[in-house]
């Protein structure tokens, strides 16, 4: 998938495992400390809990996507 200069590879071994709930998903976001996610509904689960900042979701061909890197000092 590409949009302008923006390309994903989005392949199966690496975006598709384990389905968890809501509630698994939001602890894994809260305790990585790297998180990809691909979809509509996990970067608006990000997003709505504010984990990820909406104005660094990006698309590509109508799919949003939002890389969140922690920090620690």
């Amino acid at each position: 998938m590409s949009e302008g200069r923006l390309k994903v590879h989005l392949s199966e071994e690496y975006y598709s495992g384990e389905v968890v709930d809501k509630g698994e998903a939001l602890r894994l976001i809260r305790t990585c400390s790297i998180v990809n996610l691909a979809g509509e509904r996990s970067v608006l689960l990000a997003v709505d809990n504010e984990l990820g900042a909406r104005e660094a979701v990006r698309e590509i061909e109508e799919v949003p996507f939002l890389m969140i890197y922690k920090f620690s000092g």
